[in-house]
């Protein structure tokens, strides 16, 4: 379906920017990370393109273009702490300059939006998950359960998260960590208690890395970060400037990889034809 669709996709995208293929100055596209068939197809199509036309290409990252996204609409200094959140990526990173990273923490099992899905697709909420379970938490009582935060003792990074536990509780054990046993159980609340959980977890480590660095800027990225708590979370936290892209840009969508796409241009120049594409970067997952 990718490769039938994507000609149109294309077509689609210039229309909507009020402009023609020879009016483009140059291409970017997603090499990495991500389902290596999608990749695949973007990355031939976009070579195809660049060798037919004879157009610049440059191939992104998109991780990085995601921790970009908010650049795109705010003047941003550097440095900071960037939270990325997706639904296959959790990271901690320390940002000092648009290509100077440090992963600080990762996830050593399930990404934060994995784990809003699977919550959700078990008590049938909708998807996708992230924004089933927003829009029934804000019906429920986020004090009604108190679900364990993980202990990573023996985790690389102290900034590493975890939620494989958390879901396995909120799935299996959620009667054990309910406060009020009295009338009948919620599903509003279990999505409330949850949600407020696998938020706290993430936002206190990027804290805590941004208290250990000196940081007081956070700046938070991917899927994830259009929700509302999170938002009011970190907004909350006086001792720190924080920056979130507009909900259109929080997902993955084509501006990220094009913004990020031409000061990579600027700088380094095209990319080799040669590239292919990753499907895992490594130090973006504990996981093997």
């Amino acid at each position: 379906m990718h490769i039938e669709w994507i000609d149109a996709v294309v077509a689609r995208g210039l229309s909507a920017a009020g402009c023609t293929l020879a009016a483009v100055d140059a291409l970017a596209v997603t090499c990495r990370p991500g389902l290596i068939g999608s990749l695949l197809v973007g990355v031939s199509y976009a070579k195809g393109l660049a060798l037919a036309t004879g157009k610049p290409l440059v191939a992104v990252d998109h991780i990085r273009a995601h921790v970009y996204s908010p650049h795109m609409e705010r003047d941003i200094g550097y440095p900071y702490i960037a939270l990325l959140l997706s639904g296959g990526h959790t990271l901690v990173i320390d940002v000092q300059g648009l290509d100077r990273w440090e992963v600080l923490g990762a996830t050593v099992d399930d990404a934060c939006g994995e784990a809003f899905d699977k919550v959700a697709k078990h008590f049938d909420i909708g998807f996708p998950g992230g924004v089933a379970i927003q829009r029934l938490a804000e019906r429920g009582d986020p004090e009604a359960y108190r679900f364990p935060v993980p202990s990573l003792r023996n985790a690389r990074s102290r900034f590493d998260v975890s939620y494989s536990g958390l879901k396995t509780a909120v799935i299996h054990q959620r009667q054990q960590f309910r406060v009020a046993r009295s009338g009948p159980e919620r599903v509003a609340d279990i999505a409330a208690s949850f949600q407020k959980t696998a938020i706290d977890i993430v936002v206190n480590q990027a804290i805590a890395a941004a208290r250990s660095r000196g940081r007081h800027r956070i700046v938070a990225a991917g899927g994830v970060a259009a929700n509302r708590y999170l938002r009011h979370r970190l907004a909350a936290e006086p001792e720190f400037e924080t920056f979130f892209p507009s909900l259109a840009l929080c997902t993955d969508n084509a501006a990220m990889i094009a913004g990020l796409g031409y000061h990579v241009l600027h700088r380094d120049g095209p990319t080799e034809l040669s590239f292919g594409a990753a499907a895992r970067v490594a130090g973006f997952r504990r996981v093997s």
